[in-house]
Order: structure tokens, then C-alpha cells, then sequence
């Protein structure tokens, strides 16, 4: 009763400060889930499989999408959500890209968004390490009525898939980036996107869960360089940056 008596005031406190957090404690939970609990991520990863390939419409991406927001209501996901998915469509729209890379595919919900709203012609290369989890987005993909045609999953490191995605693009530029990945490694995939030259003039990269402290390095280094990058605006967990002149072999300058 003593417990109940003392949290009761603090009660008011702790439901303004969980609305106000939410997002960044949802983002959080994400990072800790993702990287720091995999064998709970693997978990999640079959369950949310499981349940959109049930659910959904086959060849409907909308009805795939929306049973992905469905499961996300009462279980734990690693898909962006509709409101960061909303985002991510806008960035889509505008920029129109002919080469889109994904580093982070987990179930396939944030590939599903991309692929729908991609210009004739446009491409998606998508990169997850783990190869169960691969395998099970790739399902995905396709179950939304994607061909591989218009996609292509590599299940390996970034760091590995960036240092081969020239034998992709050919003489190809990247125009849209979004990590959705390791927090941690966003940093040296951006330096290793600058150095092999793979960032178009114009490019518009996108960074999930930015604002987690792991992002720190990454945001000093965009800073450090304000005629390289511009961030455009930051909601939901995105942050939005815009590259104007990328960095190449013989410009790069190392942190």
C-alpha cells in the first residue's frame, strides 16, 4: 500500500514524460531489441513473418503495409511504422531515385514502402547481414507482388555489401540512402559510401534512430563538413540529409 501511496502523485509526471518520449523511448527499445537482444530479434523477425504472410493480401503491397501496422500494434517490430513510413514515402516522391540502397531490411516493410513509389526503371539494393532474416524479407518482397527485377537483396555485412555495390550500379550514382541498421555503424558506412564515390550530387540520405547516443560520431562528422551536407529536417526518428558534393578517393577526409 506504502508503494501505492508514494507513486500515485508521480503518476501524472510519468505519463506526460512517456508521451512526450515516446518516440525516442520506442527508438530505444529498438536499438536494444535490434543489436544488443538478437536472439530476441530473431524471435520478432519470424513472428512478424509469419503473421504478415498469413494476413495480408498477396500482391497487394498496401494490404502488406497495413497488416504489417496491424501486428506492430500489439507486438514488438523493427519496421519503421506508419509515421516514419509516411516520411520515407515523401523523401520517395521527391526524389524520384533510379538507385535506391537500403542498409537494414528486417522483415521487408521499409523495402515494400520503397519499392511501390519508385520511378519506371528505378532499382532497390537492399543489404541484411543475418541470411534467416534475409530469406524471410525477401518472401516478403515478393509476397507484396515485387519482382527481383526490381530489387536485389544482399545478405552480408554493409560494410562488405558497400565495397561491391559498384559490380550493381555500374556507372550508376546512388540517389537515395536510408539506414536502418546498426546505429553504430552508420558512421563508417557513410565514410565508406564517400570514399568508393557512390553518392550522386543531390543524394538525399536518410538515418533511423539518429538521435540514439550511438549516432553522436556521425552527426560530428556531418557537421564538420557544412558545404559537403545539409540536414533538411528531422521528425519521427529520421533524420534527413542532403549531400552536395560527395566525397571521393582523393577528397575524403578521415575523422
Amino acid at each position: 500500500m506504502w508503494l501505492l501511496a508514494v507513486s500515485l502523485p508521480l503518476l501524472p509526471v510519468i505519463i506526460v514524460t512517456m508521451t512526450r518520449y515516446w518516440g525516442e523511448l520506442g527508438a530505444l527499445y529498438q536499438h536494444l531489441l535490434r543489436d544488443m537482444l538478437p536472439w530476441r530479434s530473431a524471435v520478432c523477425i519470424r513472428s512478424t513473418h509469419s503473421f504478415v504472410f498469413t494476413n495480408c493480401t498477396h500482391g497487394r503491397p498496401k494490404s502488406v503495409l497495413e497488416t504489417f501496422d496491424l501486428y506492430a500494434r500489439t507486438h514488438p517490430s523493427l519496421s519503421l511504422g506508419p509515421q516514419r513510413g509516411e516520411f520515407l514515402d515523401e523523401v520517395v516522391q521527391q526524389v524520384a531515385p533510379v538507385w535506391t540502397l537500403e542498409l537494414g531490411t528486417h522483415c521487408g516493410y521499409s523495402s515494400v514502402r520503397i519499392l511501390r513509389l519508385l520511378p519506371p526503371g528505378g532499382q532497390l539494393l537492399t543489404v541484411e547481414h543475418n541470411p534467416t532474416t534475409a530469406d524471410a524479407a525477401e518472401e516478403i518482397i515478393l509476397v507484396a507482388g515485387f519482382k527481383h527485377s526490381q530489387f536485389q537483396l544482399l545478405s552480408c555485412p554493409s560494410e562488405e555489401a558497400i565495397a561491391r555495390l559498384r559490380t550493381h550500379l555500374g556507372e550508376g550514382l546512388l540517389h537515395l540512402v536510408l539506414m536502418d541498421h546498426n546505429v553504430g555503424l552508420y558512421l563508417s558506412d557513410l565514410q565508406a559510401l564517400e570514399f568508393e564515390g557512390l553518392l550522386a550530387p543531390g543524394c538525399v540520405l536518410l538515418f533511423n534512430n539518429a538521435h540514439l547516443p550511438a549516432a553522436h560520431s556521425l552527426l560530428r562528422h556531418i557537421s564538420s563538413r557544412p558545404g559537403q551536407y545539409t540536414i533538411q529536417r528531422q521528425a519521427h526518428g529520421l533524420l534527413e540529409l542532403h549531400c552536395h558534393q560527395p566525397a571521393n578517393h582523393s577528397s575524403q577526409d578521415q575523422d
